[in-house]
């Protein structure tokens, strides 16, 4: 998923849109962009959504953010959403593993009530200091936890640490990553608001892919394009990794653990990374064997 792109859950007019765009997925929201008094009337529209059918058949990944747990919405977002078609729900500002695990419990029951027989996955909001010192306790508390999400301007705002500040964004990142490396899923990278700065959210894009991090959210779709490009793998990557899954067939049938592809040293941990490389792009139709 290298594009997720945003959309406000009381904009039905722009799902279709959304969902015919290049994003790899997307991410419908009743929190943040949805106001109070209109909570009630965004969760029904994204119930209705999601019953249709539609959205799941487009193949892009659906997401759907809910309000945090401490609020009044959350078990109401949970029974309305936790439908079939939809692959994560994304929980903003988990407190504790326990807080995860309670959420899990919350979204096992309206599966069950609403007839999803492949289970929900969830996708854990970075955004605030607790949260980024547990991070990979919250990212280890259920199997169900597929991506830990980074949220800058939350995490940054309340402490009054500049948007731009690069040695921050820089360090939030590693530690998110590192803490998603640990527990085995993967980390995604934040939204980017200066929707008129392209070379901005590039440039930020270009650090969280060096960084590792699967893809990036966007809040416009006109950053989507950016996104795709940026993560996917490069014809060269691709070059280099299908010859190192090669040399890799070649070595294990003569019982070597390290040896030489273009001039590199290669061990396991490049054979992991060449088979990951080789199978994005078969995904994203790179590849024509």
């Amino acid at each position: 998923m290298r594009s997720k792109l945003f959309v406000p859950g009381t904009r039905p007019e722009l799902f279709a849109k959304a969902l015919g765009s290049a994003a790899d997925g997307i991410c419908i929201d009743l929190e943040d962009a949805v106001s109070e008094s209109r909570k009630d009337e965004a969760r029904d529209v994204v119930r209705q959504l999601l019953q249709g059918g539609e959205a799941a058949a487009t193949g892009k990944t659906l997401i759907v953010r809910v309000n945090a747990m401490d609020t009044p919405h959350f078990e109401r977002d949970m029974a309305a959403v936790a439908q079939p078609g939809v692959h994560l729900i994304n929980l903003p500002k988990p407190a504790s593993a326990a807080h995860v695990r309670a959420a899990i419990d919350a979204l096992e029951r309206a599966e069950r009530v609403n007839g999803v027989r492949s289970p929900i996955g969830m996708l854990l909001n970075i955004e605030t200091p607790s949260a980024l010192r547990l991070a990979s306790e919250l990212a280890l508390a259920h199997p169900r936890v597929k991506g830990l999400q980074l949220g800058l301007g939350d995490l940054f705002e309340p402490l009054g640490i500049a948007r731009r500040e690069s040695a921050a964004i820089q360090q939030a990142m590693f530690a998110v990553r590192i803490a998603a490396g640990e527990a085995g899923v993967y980390a995604y990278d934040s939204a980017f608001a200066d929707i008129a700065d392209a070379a901005g959210y590039r440039a930020e894009a270009m650090l969280a892919r060096n960084l590792g991090f699967l893809g990036k959210t966007c809040i416009h779709p006109s950053q989507v394009a950016v996104a795709n490009d940026v993560f996917r793998p490069t014809d060269e990557e691709i070059a280099h990794a299908r010859k190192v899954v090669e040399a890799t067939r070649d070595a294990d049938a003569r019982g070597l653990g390290a040896y030489v592809v273009d001039g590199r040293m290669i061990d396991v941990p490049f054979v992991i990374r060449a088979r990951a490389i080789v199978e994005s792009a078969r995904s994203l139709g790179l590849l024509n064997d």
